[in-house]
């Protein structure tokens, strides 16, 4: 079997806390999937209604098969998803690629100024800066006009947006949580490090929602695609998307969980559940990971998909420190024939995650996997296309903080039509990069190398 074959063959105040903390260990990835039954069940797929029959589900997965090609991803891959987060597909979706931070934060004031009932905003970084302080008058004006705003933000994410900052939206009525706080005076129980809270996610009125890499901060301002050019002084690449329909649910549920686990003030809940209308064609699968889960559902899902892909793996990724398992994995898929290209940061805001990550490399080269820098930004961005129709856009990245110790949400989305828009921004950003050789790797001087195996000695903490 292929999956066997393959499977067998942050920022630094983040880092740190973990290192104080401890980093719990990774599954065994080859284990998890290989308790999942592949017998030619269709996955289960949730409507508006309930679950579809499995005839139903068969019929639509043929579909999908019809229209992108026969691939192990499109079944495979969905199942063990669905085994280890207990989330189904779920269909009648709209989804939209928000290819940079000015699209996205144009979605996002779109969405707030629309709102009439509830706005949660769950993020890792709200800034004091032009953008969130736009953002924080927008959500002051909705809270004034009646509807009701809930806010996490991360205590570590936000270390340097002063607490008046949060004390003016809490002063009109929105309901504001600091997840974790880092200072033990406001721990409301036994005081820890870690978790951290990662994700980003808006929900408005329970049915629209936008997910992400995208933190509130002007560095994301700048315009990559387009006529129109932005650029700050070090601008930041990252992508978004915009889901209508109802897998808007499942963010509202994860939403919740993580507010009633932060003692968030009480909520009736069903004020935010609204019923829900199909609004697209798109099938999509919440996948929640936190620390503690068995599964560590995004390292699962990153893995397993590597390892049923059958012609392509193209991957956007801004904080590069995989563990064994996941080298290995990209490694086998690009050594049975599979194109495997990965974007990486030329630029990072933190150096030694990026050393740390430079470690690889050579074996990565060597195995004929494709890697290029992309110049002129910060890479921040998440995201993945593979063989043309399974693609997600998340919070996740490919390091052991995101893996292990942090609180992440990513979006899977199936079909063609998506998965080309995913594609064509991969060929955007690749025609952005610089393609790293094996022979001018090979020629980097020994600090260099000295440097990625000093860094690489800390991957545990990145």
């Amino acid at each position: 079997m292929k999956i066997t074959a393959r499977l067998s063959v942050v920022p630094m105040a983040t880092a740190c806390l973990v290192w104080l903390a401890g980093c719990a260990p990774l599954p065994n990835a080859a284990e998890v999937i290989g308790k999942v039954p592949f017998d030619g069940t269709p996955p289960r797929i949730a409507s508006i209604h309930g679950l579809l029959s499995p005839e139903q589900s068969r019929a639509i997965m043929k579909r999908l098969s019809r229209s992108a090609g026969s691939t192990e991803i499109l079944e495979r891959q969905i199942a063990v998803n669905e085994e280890v987060s207990g989330g189904p597909l779920i269909k009648g979706n709209r989804v939209k690629l928000l290819v940079d931070g000015p699209a996205t934060f144009a979605a996002m004031f779109t969405a707030i100024g629309n709102a009439r009932q509830t706005i949660d905003l769950e993020t890792f970084m709200f800034e004091d800066d032009e953008t969130g302080r736009r953002l924080a008058d927008l959500l002051i004006r909705k809270r004034r006009e009646g509807v009701r705003v809930n806010l996490i933000y991360d205590s570590v994410g936000s270390l340097e947006t002063p607490d008046g900052f949060f004390r003016r939206l809490r002063d009109v009525g929105i309901n504001v949580v600091e997840f974790n706080p880092v200072n033990p005076l406001k721990a409301s129980e036994t005081w820890r490090l870690t978790p951290r809270d990662h994700r980003k996610i808006l929900i408005v009125d329970g049915r629209t929602v936008i997910t992400g890499g995208v933190n509130i901060s002007r560095v994301y301002s700048s315009k990559f695609f387009g006529d129109e050019e932005q650029k700050p002084a070090i601008p930041w690449r990252d992508t978004d998307i915009q889901i209508d329909g109802p897998a808007a649910a499942e963010f509202q549920k994860a939403f919740l969980r993580v507010w009633t686990l932060q003692k968030g003030p009480a909520l009736n809940e069903r004020d935010y559940f609204p019923p829900l209308q199909e609004e697209g064609d798109t099938l999509v699968q919440v996948i929640t990971s936190r620390p503690g889960e068995a599964g560590r559902t995004t390292f699962i899902m990153y893995v397993s998909a590597v390892a049923f892909a059958e012609r392509s793996i193209h991957l956007t990724a801004s904080y590069f420190v995989p563990d064994g398992q996941m080298i290995r994995a990209l490694c086998a898929a690009a050594q049975s024939g599979v194109e495997v290209e990965i974007i990486l940061p030329k630029t990072s805001d933190q150096n030694l995650a990026l050393y740390a990550g430079q470690y690889y490399y050579d074996e990565l080269l060597e195995s004929g996997v494709k890697l290029y820098e992309r110049r002129d930004a910060v890479l921040h961005a998440k995201t993945a296309v593979i063989d043309g129709v399974w693609a997600t856009v998340g919070s996740t990245n490919l390091d052991f903080l995101s893996f292990s110790d942090n609180f992440e949400i990513n979006t899977v989305v199936l079909g063609g039509e998506f998965a080309a828009q995913m594609e064509r921004m991969f060929r955007r950003d690749l025609a952005a990069s610089d393609r790293i050789t094996e022979e001018g790797w090979d020629d980097r001087p020994w600090s260099s190398r000295i440097r990625e195996w000093f860094a690489h000695l800390f991957a545990r903490m990145l």
